[in-house]
């Protein structure tokens, strides 16, 4: 039987880059919070900047056996066997917010009104067949105060390119209007960087330095960046990289009125005879507790809030919590972040160290910058040109056909031309269709004997055209900076565990097609909130941690406000 312990108003499942926000604002509004986070808190000493153990062994992983327990299965489609892949999440607290590249992108406006726009601009009949895609319950002027919110309390670095409708070229011109500048000027710029700026200028284009969530200064009594390079799949060992664990999660502890339960494996979100959320069950050093709350938050990533939700079944939900109209675990999507260009130039990159959120992004090609009118798509991409090679990574460069991959012509091309080549990061949208889906495995377990998630989806036309389209586009860049090969990665393919996973838990005000309501609530269970890229209904061109963290915010500020009725 589990122990019973003390009431407190909210509990937070999972501590990362959503659960490790909401916190404060609760508890500097006097709620008593308590969250549960299945990994361990980590500190500076846990941050080696070391190639072997981050990139090569995974120190993510081997930090959170966890995750790889627990990794889903995936298969492109309901007819083919599901196969167990890895998982590029952590449990610690600050969670993936501690390794992830710290690019720290806002949405566009268009991203929040796909449907409305699409069918304004080219007619209906643009959407592409199958998809499940809707307008967001609101539009980016509703969350721009939160975006600007967590900018400033977490710090992220960058320039504004709208700032109240005035453009600067400085900036992102395509952005949607923003009220303040960044906290922080953007991360320094290599040589390398401003070669592609001129070269996409040559081309008519905009380039700009990207967001990140990386201090370019010392910011908060922290350090600034050291640009030593290994904070790609790593940490950061002087607390440069803006992670809850060093940021929000802090200062909400400081308030007294927050405590963080580690070790803690959460089995049941469980719900009263009135079929509202009572508290949930966990597990700690093989010992079971119960923890009643008033007001529960599932922030456990995309594959686990929907794992969770389908697990935590009972009389008043039998298909899993707030699945009674059967939407928990539909409308996903992931980015489709394959397609990669890489080029090689006549003359030294340098390209060595640095970190992915340091670079020059073009936006043109991103979201509906352009017309469609000739394009057999919706959509675009943002292309990005970042910092970030180290030794082991660059001996296994692709030789462009002119030598062997092997012996000693392999390693007589790799000492000529290691730091030659470059690699580009794509971000490209993706949207959600009715054949791409979560559920539960029903054959694969985790140690405990629970199903894990299995995902079922592939990369559509739509998203194969926006593949091939920016690869043009890459191409053409690349070209205009002087490379002499390019080669490109393929288009397609099935949906494997992501960073950048959405959907499984909508958030829209048709309970028909919606998990949760526009402020993150449950239709179904109206004290549960759901936290994280699963509410989101569109991608965008963007990484999704700016916009899980500014939703966040918005959930445990609506919780907040509106506490006597939710309770």
């Amino acid at each position: 039987m589990a122990t019973r312990l003390k009431d407190t108003d909210v509990v937070v499942i999972g501590l990362g880059a959503a659960g490790g926000v909401a916190v404060l604002p609760l508890a500097q509004a006097g709620l008593d919070v308590i969250g549960l986070e299945a990994g361990g808190a980590m500190t500076r000493r846990d941050f080696a900047p070391d190639e072997i153990r981050n990139n090569v062994r995974g120190w993510p992983m081997l930090a959170s056996h966890k995750t790889n327990d627990e990794a889903p299965t995936f298969r492109a489609t309901a007819s083919q066997p599901a196969i167990r892949g890895g998982h590029p999440m952590m449990n610690a607290i600050g969670g993936t917010s501690l390794h992830y590249w710290a690019q720290h992108w806002r949405l566009n406006p268009w991203d929040f009104k796909v449907v409305s726009e699409t069918t304004r601009r080219y007619g209906a009949s643009r959407l592409p067949k199958g998809s499940t895609v809707e307008d967001w319950p609101f539009g980016y002027e509703e969350l721009e105060p939160y975006y600007e919110k967590i900018e400033y309390e977490l710090g992220v670095s960058g320039v504004a390119g709208n700032l109240n409708g005035r453009k600067d070229p400085r900036g992102n011109i395509f952005e949607g209007p923003r009220r303040k500048d960044y906290p922080m000027p953007p991360l320094r710029w290599t040589a390398f960087h401003e070669r592609m700026a001129d070269a996409a200028r040559t081309l008519g284009w905009h380039p700009f330095p990207g967001p990140a969530a990386i201090n370019s200064r010392s910011y908060q009594n922290r350090s600034g960046c050291m640009y030593h390079g290994f904070c790609n799949t790593g940490g950061c060992h002087v607390d440069a990289k803006n992670s809850t664990a060093v940021t929000t999660i802090p200062r909400a502890q400081a308030t007294g009125r927050f405590t963080s339960v580690t070790g803690a494996t959460v089995t049941q979100i469980n719900v009263d005879a009135q079929g509202r959320a009572s508290g949930v069950t966990y597990l700690r050093n093989n010992e079971e507790f119960f923890q009643p709350a008033k007001v529960v938050l599932l922030s456990t990533f995309a594959y686990e809030n929907v794992r969770l939700l389908l697990l935590s079944t009972s009389k008043a939900f039998p298909r899993g919590l707030s699945n009674n109209h059967g939407q928990v675990g539909r409308h996903y999507f992931s980015h489709h972040q394959g397609a990669p260009v890489t080029a090689l130039f006549p003359f030294k990159v340098g390209a060595w160290y640095g970190l992915p959120a340091q670079g020059v992004a073009i936006d043109d090609w991103a979201d509906d910058n352009f017309d469609h009118g000739g394009h057999d798509f919706i959509g675009g991409a943002n292309l990005w040109a970042m910092s970030d090679r180290r030794p082991i990574a660059a001996a296994g460069m692709n030789t462009f056909g002119r030598a062997r991959s092997w012996g000693s012509e392999w390693k007589a091309f790799i000492k000529e031309n290691a730091d030659r080549a470059h690699s580009s990061y794509i971000q490209k949208t993706t949207l959600p269709y009715e054949e791409n889906y979560l559920d539960l495995d029903p054959v694969e377990k985790d140690p405990l004997g629970r199903p894990v998630i299995r995902i079922t989806g592939e990369y559509k036309d739509n998203e194969r055209r926006i593949a091939a389209f920016s690869q043009d586009r890459m191409e053409e860049w690349y070209r205009a900076a002087g490379a002499i090969a390019v080669t490109r990665g393929p288009v397609g393919g099935p949906m494997t565990a992501s960073t950048h996973a959405y959907g499984g838990t909508r958030m829209g005000d048709n309970a028909e097609t919606n998990v949760v309501n526009r402020w993150g609530l449950s239709h179904e269970v109206p004290n549960l909130g759901i936290l994280g890229g699963s509410v989101m209904g569109t991608s965008g061109a963007r990484n999704p941690t700016h916009t899980v963290q500014a939703l966040a915010w918005r959930t445990a500020d609506y919780v907040v406000r509106a506490w006597k009725t939710l309770t």
